[in-house]
């Protein structure tokens, strides 16, 4: 409670602009950018080894994976409050809130399993076996289903959101980490982190459709790590941290092609927009920073001092 009355006292009470959230696995803090200064406004205390971090829909609460506290903390994101936490099985890496803003998916690492949680009665209402070592969640844009990606496994599982039941796997490459819906729905994007390469499936088939390869000149290719992706406005382009590469790549998302490749911060592991698209905010592991990425030249523009490994980040409006 003292670490929470100390940040409370240091914490405006007002966003004036909006703010770009990253988690702090190492120093168990949040930094909150101001998307207009680039400047680190405030540090939250937060549970051990925070990881996936989501805002709900309306953004009047934050969840955070609290990896090595087994929980996933509510968090009040105007005063840094930790309002609750919520059951969330053992280990939770990554989550994703389904559309009706209720329902929390949550990979289980160590359990093998997909703990679905009801945020509002914060009760387990299922759990799901999938795949050894659990990391991705994604659920698609009309909710029907679900994704968790198991690293050990090496496969997508998709889950029926109303039966809470698997209806297909998947094989994809080697550790696969981060799993996103295209806007539309149709396409669903898997990295694999081991196996150096993004796949892409055909939603209504469940089929693989393309799979993308990375090259940089100068780099090996066991550096070649990719984890999180974020996609531009209307889905022209995916931007695909690429981790001890220390380079984003961007990949024309009609074509498949890379397009090009960005330097940042040592070991990137995952991104947030800012509103417009217009910039894009990379967490840098190992160099404890973020990179600003200007969208349109492709450049970076900033590198932001964080906390010790800084894992995850959240766009705040």
């Amino acid at each position: 409670m003292l670490r929470h009355a100390l940040a409370l006292s240091l914490l405006p009470f007002a966003a004036n602009a909006a703010e770009i959230w990253v988690t702090n696995e190492k120093d168990d803090t949040i930094s909150v950018i101001d998307i207009e200064t680039l400047e680190v406004t405030r540090t939250i205390p937060t549970g051990e080894r925070p990881r996936g971090i989501t805002f709900s829909h309306d953004y009047s609460v934050v969840y955070i994976c609290a990896s090595d506290s087994d929980s996933v903390q509510v968090m009040d994101p105007e005063t840094g409050e930790i309002l609750h936490d919520l059951p969330s099985g053992e280990d939770p890496e990554q989550f994703v809130l389904h559309p009706d803003n209720k329902h929390l998916y949550i990979a289980n690492e160590d359990d093998a399993i997909t703990t679905v949680v009801d945020v509002e009665s914060r009760k387990v209402v299922a759990q799901i076996n999938v795949g050894i070592e659990p990391e991705g969640m994604a659920v698609s844009p009309d909710g029907a289903l679900a994704i968790t990606t198991s690293e050990t496994t090496n496969m997508a599982h998709w889950i029926d959101t109303e039966t809470r039941e698997i209806v297909a796997n998947t094989l994809v490459d080697s550790r696969p980490r981060h799993a996103e819906f295209t806007e539309d729905g149709a396409e669903l994007w898997v990295s694999a982190e081991i196996g150096g390469t993004v796949s892409i499936f055909d939603v209504e088939s469940k089929a693989e459709k393309a799979k993308i390869d990375f090259e940089i000149k100068g780099v090996h290719p066991d550096k070649v790590q990719p984890v999180g992706f974020e996609f531009a406005e209307g889905d022209t382009h995916a931007f695909v941290a690429l981790g001890p590469a220390n380079h984003v790549a961007v990949v024309n998302m009609e074509s498949y092609e890379v397009e090009d490749y960005i330097l940042v911060g040592r070991r990137v592991w995952h991104m947030a927009f800012s509103p417009d698209k217009s910039q894009l905010f990379t967490t840098n592991g190992v160099s404890g920073d973020v990179t600003v990425i200007d969208v349109a030249s492709r450049e970076p523009i900033k590198s932001i001092k964080v906390g010790r490994y800084p894992w995850g980040a959240a766009l705040r409006p």
